[in-house]
């Protein structure tokens, strides 16, 4: 069984938006990471990923790889299994059988939004999304694998190198005039950097099943969007408040997803930083670099 402080992480997903960074941020820590884009494992091939696992014989895997098209998953929701639920379970035997310690990166969107207060780990779920759906059986067939995992909820996350909302947001603001942004969904932004920063601490800290990490604060979209205008410095474009339901997205999605991280800060004694300022981190840095130490 794989240890805290463990030398050589596998992270898996490698390729994408949170996996990228969370492979430079290892690598400083533990320089035996391994990190590993779809092309080189892909959760979805259970025989050649459990070969590949068994051949590099990781301390510790971090299964980053999903299909996060929200939108994405309600058009093709047998992608959306193959990869959130079928390819979560994949890792988590092949984790078992190799006696590694595996954390598992899921969603607020298991929630269904109608909390008054961030969401802890022991609250009920509820996802309204087939996204939210297949994060939420992928979490169960982790359980269900038997193996030491942490199965680890974040909210919505931007960073460097992958479209997310804050670049978008930043890119439309230089065109100008009106943009409307949804008012009545609120959560916790929280960059890449600081999500990787904590999966390094959690690698050295004893805990098994549900965790949460996010940055501090609470938002509504349309909120952030306003924030990111205010720090670029964009004054051509004005932000207009809109409801969810006009803007004709194919999935629902909860009007509430923020996370408690009580128990986080309690494992790890370190305290998420206010979104706010790892915003403007993130924008002052040009939409890169690393987080905190």
């Amino acid at each position: 069984m794989g240890a805290p402080g463990a030398a050589a992480p596998l992270v898996l997903g490698a390729g994408g938006l949170l996996g990228a960074t969370l492979a430079r941020e290892l690598v400083n820590a533990f320089p035996a990471t391994i990190a590993a884009t779809r092309a080189e494992i892909d959760i979805e091939d259970r025989f050649r990923m459990e070969a590949e696992i068994e051949r590099l014989r990781p301390d510790v895997i971090i299964n980053c790889a999903a299909f996060t098209d929200v939108d994405g998953c309600e058009t093709d929701p047998g992608r959306a299994q193959a990869v959130n639920a079928e390819g979560a379970e994949n890792v988590a035997r092949a984790a078992s059988a190799a006696g590694c310690r595996l954390i598992h990166v899921s969603t607020d969107f298991v929630f269904d939004g109608r909390s008054q207060r961030p969401y802890r780990e022991e609250d009920p779920t509820g996802p309204l999304s087939i996204y939210g759906r297949t994060k939420l059986e992928g979490e169960r067939r982790v359980a269900a694998a038997g193996g030491e995992h942490v199965i680890l909820r974040a909210s919505w996350l931007y960073g460097a190198g992958r479209r997310n909302f804050v670049d978008a947001i930043r890119e439309r603001s230089r065109a100008g005039g009106i943009l409307g942004v949804v008012a009545d969904q609120k959560g916790t932004p929280t960059w890449v950097a600081d999500l990787a920063a904590a999966i390094r601490r959690i690698i050295g800290v004893e805990h098994r099943g549900v965790l949460h990490f996010a940055n501090a604060g609470l938002c509504s979209r349309y909120e952030l969007a306003r924030e990111i205008v205010e720090a670029v410095g964009a004054a051509g474009i004005r932000i207009r408040p809109i409801r969810t339901d006009e803007t004709g997205r194919a999935a629902p999605r909860p009007a509430m997803s923020a996370l408690d991280t009580s128990l986080y800060r309690s494992l790890t004694a370190d305290s998420p930083r206010h979104w706010k300022d790892a915003l403007l981190d993130y924008l002052g840095r040009g939409g890169a670099g690393a987080g905190n130490a």
